[in-house]
């Protein structure tokens, strides 16, 4: 008998045989989706033996939802998600005009899923633009509820602009927004709460799958009060909650040059850890002095040698990011950011490595255990019904799914599936015509050549 998984302080509790809700999606959504449950069906069956089996559940969004109920986003959907917790989606259409979001959105907003967490990573043998795809082996923890995002603004010309724009010159003395009379506007709001509870569960991951560092992006340097915040806050944490498991990279600094230099002075120390520390103002100079001798009252548990064991945190700037994940990829591995970062951050990540139509994603609360996975790609209409498109986004979504569940035998079984259907180049048109020697299989084909390359798990227990 089917049941419900729940949450308690202990984490998720997966009962064998868990309901969790689906929604097929619009254009090619029937299409991976039919290719896709038989994958997970197949990883479940051969993992456990048959001890373990899902519920399958659909719920409806989307044009299938609005041509039978009249609502883009029935209320039921989203109730069902939040009495199972956890669920899977196809791409959805949302309508252009009338006032209607994004459906996505809607559904992030409305559950406060948080964390938009997208691995990206490279199996052997996809068609790449870059020459070195391998060094891709990264884990985006975008936030998902704040930023731009938000959808607070104002059309430009209209009553509700004019007064913002009024409001802003006349109270707040803004001078430098340049076309007031035909500007709209729009509010970026970053909270502390926003930020804590993000970076929070990107050192979790972190720390629980042995990744190298968590690297806050943001475009502090501009934005000092919004992304400038997240930064801030974001390292305040980690120091304050995870002052045993972590080390910044500027302590990283100031442990290395003592290392190298045991009576350097705490002077000579600041000085190598700000290059420009002989320009600053006194109280500037003074700010980094304190923060080298707050670092070595952490010399027993951090210095040594002993923070080359720890997680690092550091942070870069958005645009700088958006190179370096290209020439020197092996520098990132876990990744936090904010919405409009994360966004542009994890599409160009995944052209990296063969595309959207291979990029699994997923939406979380890691405090309620709520989460939806989900294709990345959209609905490709002109290709509905056509059994053609890669459903490879949303197989990996359902394997990330699996391993949020903690049933990780079935997930490694797709990932191994994956990996033998593109190394014999068994794929769709999307890998094949960039691949020499390569065997064209429609959507349903790639889920078939992935379900005979599923290997024996190392540990299937139940």
């Amino acid at each position: 008998m089917a049941d419900k998984i729940t949450m308690n302080d202990a984490g998720l509790n997966v009962p064998t045989n868990p309901t969790i809700p689906f929604i097929e999606g619009d254009g090619t959504g029937p299409d991976i989706w039919a290719a896709a449950v038989r994958v997970f069906d197949s990883s479940v069956e051969k993992a456990y033996d048959g001890a373990r089996s899902i519920e399958w559940m659909e719920v409806l969004a989307g044009e299938k939802a609005f041509n039978q109920t009249g609502s883009w986003l029935p209320d039921e959907t989203v109730q069902a998600f939040r009495d199972y917790l956890i669920g899977i989606k196809g791409p959805l259409t949302t309508p252009i005009g009338g006032g209607i979001r994004s459906l996505n959105v809607a559904l992030r907003q409305m559950l406060d899923l948080y964390v938009c967490q997208r691995p990206i990573r490279y199996f052997k043998g996809v068609p790449s633009p870059v020459k070195k795809p391998e060094d891709v082996d990264m884990v985006i923890f975008r936030e998902n509820t704040e930023d731009i995002y938000c959808g607070v603004e104002w059309e430009a010309g209209s009553d509700d602009a004019k007064k913002v724009i009024a409001f802003l010159q006349n109270e707040m003395g803004v001078t430098n927004i340049r076309f007031p009379d035909t500007s709209g506007i729009g509010i970026k709001p970053i909270s502390r709460e926003g930020t804590e509870r993000l970076v929070r569960a990107a050192i979790d991951f972190a720390l629980t799958n042995n990744r190298r560092s968590v690297t806050l992006v943001h475009k502090g340097n501009i934005m000092k009060y919004t992304e400038g915040g997240f930064r801030d806050w974001g390292f305040a944490l980690a120091a304050r909650e995870f002052r045993n498991e972590t080390v910044s990279e500027r302590e990283s600094w100031i442990f290395g040059n003592r290392e190298s230099s045991p009576d350097i002075s705490i002077e000579d120390n600041a000085r190598q850890v700000e290059p420009g520390y002989g320009m600053m103002t006194p109280d500037q100079q003074a700010a980094v002095r304190t923060e080298v001798e707050t670092a070595m009252k952490l010399w027993s548990t951090h210095g040594e040698g002993k923070w080359k064991t720890k997680l690092m945190i550091r942070d870069t700037i958005a645009d700088i990011t958006l190179q370096q994940v290209m020439t020197r990829a092996k520098s990132f591995d876990v990744v936090a950011t904010m919405n409009l970062n994360g966004d542009y951050l994890s599409d160009a990540l995944a052209a990296q490595v063969g595309g959207i139509g291979i990029a699994p994603g997923a939406n979380i609360n890691y405090d309620t255990g709520h989460a939806i996975f989900e294709a990345t790609h959209g609905t490709a209409p002109k290709y509905a019904g056509q059994d053609k498109v890669n459903p490879g986004s949303l197989i990996l979504s359902g394997e990330m799914m699996l391993r949020y569940m903690g049933w990780t035998e079935a997930a490694d079984l797709i990932i191994a599936g994956i990996m033998g259907a593109i190394d014999a180049k068994t794929v769709t048109y999307d890998f094949e015509r960039l691949m020499d020697g390569a065997t064209l299989v429609k959507c349903s084909g790639f889920a078939d050549a992935i379900i005979e390359h599923m290997g024996v798990p190392v540990a299937a227990g139940v």
